[in-house]
């Protein structure tokens, strides 16, 4: 899509000429200063009980007297937050989506100035969420929606941070498009080897450093417990490793990690059949983590980036790793799997090993590591751990700034203790009671020798039933966490 940034006072915007004009409005009562001629006919709604200045209303006018547009969209926010305000846009996207709209503008009015940029970072992402439609393997799939450009209108004082703040929402939302094809492709398409092909492209269109190792590589380098977990499957494991250098090399790298199970049977604990297509979004993690890649490497920030994906399938088979089998992993620690669909930490913990020859600031790894983590936040906010407060507060503002929230869960000594094993330095579960707590401590014995965080995004990277399909989630909280490593 392609956006701009048009300068129109709050009192012109009736003359804007687009095929659809939506303004937003903000609050209980309509802002002072806006276009008589959109006054007037929002009043009129109101009058006739079509509108409502209250969260959730949105209203098509077509050729409205005094309107150059032929549509005009109201859509009201009620509250006056960031959150409120990008609902609202996207109640007025879905006005006109069907419509044939192929040029719209958006105003915001009634909004404190300060919420300028974070607003067309929003209206970037919205937009682009709106007309986003997977077809991959689908050719029968609906025509694409025909918006193909989009004006954000504000005043000449606010166009630097607008501009700002639109060129982060189009980078943030090229990286989630991109996890999201990743993840939404059957596993049959989205192997290890594709999504290394996907990396190795990125690399050489944005001029970054990319090595995918195959399995003798991965051998050499002594990953033991990432190996067990790919030994079961014909498809080869692949891992993935991406550099993006924007700072000196004495500038010590944020590094992201990203589980890649590009299928999950479970192994030789097989899963239920029932929803067990919805396992190849288990490399949700990953998708993340290559979209926020692509993000950093458009935006081009002065820090340093390094990511780090671990790709296998998990398959039963005579090779497959067996219950109560011991492994040892890169670190030299040894492993007890009492359970073979407790398979991300394991090829996780050995890619957080591999991260410490990069001696980060920071590392996080990403996956959709447990279903207890969906029992406890659902699909709104991600679980998140972290190793100290301060690493856990700069992912707690980042996701909130994104509007990618994600919510803190304990680390105490205490959840590690049913990990003890009789015949391993460590067991890959403990008992069923606090599952995404005790999958955090597992990895945490890989991750001491630095700051670490962990998030679990198995309830928000993808939604089930009618809207089944990945979210591309947290490539905005990432890409708000990176970016605040920048000098």
């Amino acid at each position: 899509m392609d956006f701009k940034i048009q300068t129109t006072a709050i009192d012109e915007l009736a003359g804007v000429g687009v095929d659809a004009l939506v303004v937003v409005l903000g609050g209980d009562a309509l802002p002072k200063g806006l276009d008589g001629r959109i006054a007037r006919h929002a009043e009129a709604a109101i009058k006739l009980g079509d509108f409502a200045l209250k969260a959730g209303q949105a209203l098509t006018l077509t050729q409205a007297e005094g309107v150059k547009a032929p549509r005009l969209v109201l859509a009201a926010s009620g509250a006056l937050t960031l959150a409120a305000a990008r609902a609202a846009f996207a109640a007025a996207l879905a006005q006109i989506k069907p419509r044939g709209v192929s040029s719209a503008a958006v105003a915001f009015v009634g909004f404190d100035a300060a919420l300028t940029e974070a607003l067309a970072e929003q209206t970037a992402l919205a937009a682009s969420e709106a007309v986003y439609l997977y077809r991959h393997t689908k050719p029968s799939a609906p025509a694409a929606p025909k918006l193909a450009k989009l004006a954000l209108l504000v005043g000449k004082a606010d166009a630097k941070a607008a501009k700002a703040g639109l060129a982060r929402g189009e980078a943030i939302a090229a990286g989630i498009e991109l996890a999201r094809e990743c993840a939404n492709r059957p596993a049959n398409y989205a192997t290890p080897s594709y999504l290394g092909d996907v990396v190795l492209g990125l690399g050489k269109r944005h001029g970054l450093k990319v090595e995918v190792l195959d399995r003798k590589a991965i051998e050499k380098l002594g990953m033991g417990s990432f190996l067990a977990v790919a030994q079961g499957s014909e498809e080869p494991p692949r891992f993935i490793v991406a550099r993006y250098d924007g700072a000196a090399k004495s500038v010590a790298p944020v590094v992201l990690v990203g589980k890649g199970i590009t299928f999950d049977t479970g192994g030789i604990s097989l899963k239920p059949g029932a929803e067990m297509d919805e396992m190849k979004f288990d490399m949700g993690g990953a998708a993340g983590v290559i979209g926020t890649l692509r993000a950093v490497a458009e935006l081009k920030p002065k820090l340093n980036l390094v990511m780090i994906v671990a790709a296998c399938e998990n398959m039963p088979s005579g090779r497959a790793v067996k219950p109560g089998d011991v492994v040892t992993s890169m670190s030299g620690q040894t492993i007890e799997i009492l359970n073979t669909d407790a398979e991300g930490r394991l090829i996780l913990c050995d890619a957080l090993t591999y991260a410490e020859r990069f001696k980060p600031a920071v590392v996080v790894d990403v996956a959709t590591l447990t279903g207890a983590c969906v029992i406890a936040l659902g699909g709104v906010r991600s679980g998140m751990y972290a190793s100290d407060d301060e690493l856990a507060a700069s992912l707690s503002a980042a996701g909130e700034a994104a509007l990618d929230p994600c919510w803190r869960l304990p680390l105490d000594d205490e959840y590690a203790e049913g990990l003890k094993s009789n015949f391993a330095d460590v067991a890959n579960i403990a008992g069923r009671a606090g599952g995404s707590i005790t999958a955090a401590k597992f990895l945490q014995r890989f991750a001491s020798k630095y700051r670490w965080g962990h998030l679990d995004i198995a309830g928000t990277a993808w939604k089930g039933g009618a809207a089944k399909g990945a979210t591309g989630r947290p490539v905005g909280l990432l890409t708000h966490f990176v970016l605040s490593h920048a000098k």
